[in-house]
């Protein structure tokens, strides 16, 4: 038992001083990681700032090139004399004028014509207001091409546009005339067949 408490006697101070130690190593391990951490936000900041700088910049930069693109593009609102003074505007115009002229004359013609019935006249009035109706359509599109602040456009855009709106304005009118053409070609048909049958009835004396 004594010679127990002579070793315990005698080992104490070493535990004590062990101890010590453990705890001063452990607030230098400590005290190391805390300045790895402060490198590390310090390095961050330094990150952060140099994004930062670099967004503004290219913000700046992107915001410059934005008004040039701004300028370009609200240059293509405005028309230029070349493409106000193009033929082709008043040859549509003429088409429009004259595929109005047309339909109309050939639709009276027909409804005067008693070789077509009611459900017939009605059908080619309504290939007419089609027709009608798809021409207003290209003078909407024309107008919109030649007039500024409606559409952005360079001026070789607007120029084929106007050529497309002329091309089809061309097409309705070949279209009309050929409906009209055919048409009225049936009621001449119609009428020889009726004046064929009116003279055997008269030939033969056989009552209607």
């Amino acid at each position: 038992m004594k010679k127990l408490l002579i070793i315990l006697l005698l080992s104490g101070p070493c535990f004590r001083a062990s101890a010590q130690v453990a705890e001063l190593a452990q607030l230098a391990l400590n005290i190391e990681k805390l300045a790895q951490f402060k490198q590390i936000l310090s390095d961050l900041k330094k990150a952060y700032q140099i994004l930062y700088g670099g967004y503004n910049t290219i913000k700046k930069i992107s915001e410059g090139n934005f008004n040039l693109h701004q300028e370009f593009l609200d240059g293509l609102l405005q028309v230029s004399p070349a493409v106000k003074g193009y033929k082709k505007i008043a040859d549509i115009v003429s088409l429009q004028v004259r595929l109005v002229r047309e339909y109309r004359a050939a639709h009276t013609l027909f409804k005067n014509n008693n070789q077509f019935t009611p459900t017939e006249i009605d059908y080619i009035g309504k290939v007419y207001n089609r027709l009608f109706s798809q021409s207003l359509n290209n003078l909407d599109a024309l107008m919109n091409v030649i007039t500024a602040n409606k559409l952005r456009m360079s001026d070789d855009e607007r120029l084929n546009a106007i050529d497309k709106i002329y091309s089809d304005m061309q097409e309705k009118i070949v279209f009309l005339r050929h409906f009209n053409s055919s048409t009225a070609v049936l009621g001449i048909q119609r009428y020889r067949e009726q004046s064929d049958v009116d003279l055997m009835r008269k030939l033969y004396d056989i009552n209607k």
